[in-house]
């Protein structure tokens, strides 16, 4: 792909977790789109400037991905159907497309710590008592083979599993040979590390949507600039922390004093029953607080984000947030705003920019952490400024110096 024209050739998709429910809204709507049943609401390439950047064409995605679960994508989409996400007709019509992206979907890699979860594919668990370096083989069996199997020019694999349990760190993610060592002895791995490894080591471009770690570590980063392949990440910045991202700078900007910030979150899904184990959660609730700290920079004031599993909310989700801050002359004030909203309607057509734009980057030779990514995601891999503003411009300068 050259700087002026788009590729005419087909790119891969690869999602793990592939029949959860972002992964169905990516493929019910990007067929949506492509088959001109409904608008690209929410995709920032489908706008200028970056619409007008050489960018893979969306009807050029091909999809597939890994699962753990046995439940088909029919089921999913059912599931968002009765939730109100997704339109019956859209589902309906859409059938050909999501019945191919089913076929393209392979056992995927179980965590060790969510044996025991429901509808979990036994092909699954045989994987995750593999040792690393078997698990790496087979998945990167599986991406190869998707890529040759369809002919694909590149392949960007996405992370969108639901949040793995917390691990704490280890010395030997701080040095790729200490992690190449690390995998020969057999030491078992984090599901989200080993598909990181796969991908970056093949050469494929790899995004992690999620909070746990994927290629955060200084191992994986190394991986990456050795191999040249781009990655980004992590955990998508689609709801509440986006809305703090843009809010707490007018606090600073206008020198008002934010004493707290107290933030409740409530959510169904299977997202939700998996942040409502501790050791789950604890991952999540680590990327909460970091941007609204990062931005006031204010080590008196008091934050705090809570979690919980509300079943009735399937896939909905509702944030409700209280800023207590002090103004001029010492009145004490407040604000208050609710958010309420589908995570995984506003988080699917960031995905397919993702996609996108790691695509291109990969044609340019565009190697590492891509830092023009991080208004997408809620801890830039690349440091910097948590305003939004500030990263969406990051973004809009790459684009204009392309």
């Amino acid at each position: 792909m050259s700087r002026q024209s788009r590729t005419t050739q087909p790119v891969g998709l690869w999602l793990i977790g592939a029949r959860g429910s972002i992964s169905t809204c990516v493929a019910y709507g990007l067929s949506g789109i492509v088959e001109g049943r409904i608008g690209p609401v929410g995709l920032v390439t489908e706008t200028e400037p970056l619409a007008s950047l050489p960018l893979v064409p969306l009807e050029n995605l091909v999809l597939g991905g890994h699962d753990v679960c046995t439940r088909s994508l029919t089921n999913s989409a059912a599931e968002l159907v009765r939730s109100q996400v997704l339109p019956p007709d859209l589902v309906e019509m859409s059938a050909a497309r999501a019945a191919a992206f089913d076929a393209n979907i392979a056992p995927g890699l179980l965590d060790g710590p969510d044996v025991g979860f429901a509808d979990l594919d036994p092909r699954s668990a045989e994987l995750g008592s593999a040792s690393p370096r078997e698990q790496i083989e087979r998945i990167q069996a599986d991406l190869r083979g998707f890529v040759v199997e369809h002919g694909l020019e590149h392949l960007v694999v996405v992370n969108l599993a639901s949040t793995e349990a917390w691990y704490e760190d280890r010395d030997e993610w701080d040095d790729l040979a200490d992690f190449e060592a690390a995998l020969d002895a057999e030491r078992s791995q984090p599901a989200s590390i080993i598909y990181a490894y796969s991908a970056l080591d093949a050469g494929f471009s790899y995004v992690n949507f999620t909070p746990s770690r994927g290629s955060s570590s200084a191992a994986l980063r190394a991986l990456a600039e050795e191999r040249g392949t781009p990655h980004a990440g992590s955990d998508g910045k689609t709801g509440e922390t986006l809305l703090k991202t843009v809010l707490a700078p007018m606090f600073r900007a206008r020198a008002l004093k934010v004493r707290a910030w107290q933030g409740y979150n409530m959510l169904g899904n299977r997202d939700g029953e998996i942040l409502h184990d501790p050791s789950h959660r604890i991952s999540k609730l680590r990327n909460k607080d970091e941007a609204l700290r990062s931005i006031l920079e204010d080590p008196d004031m008091h934050s705090h984000v809570s979690i919980d599993f509300v079943p009735s909310l399937s896939d909905w989700k509702t944030a409700w947030d209280f800023v207590h801050f002090e103004g001029f002359l010492g009145a004490e004030m407040s604000l208050q705003f609710t958010w309420q909203g589908s995570d995984s309607a506003l988080a699917a057509p960031l995905v397919l920019d993702l996609a996108r734009l790691c695509t291109l980057s990969a044609a340019r030779g565009e190697v590492g952490a891509l830092a023009h990514l991080a208004c997408f995601f809620k801890a830039p891999l690349t440091g910097g400024s948590h305003a939004f503003q500030t990263q969406f411009d990051a973004l809009l300068d790459y684009a204009g110096s392309s």
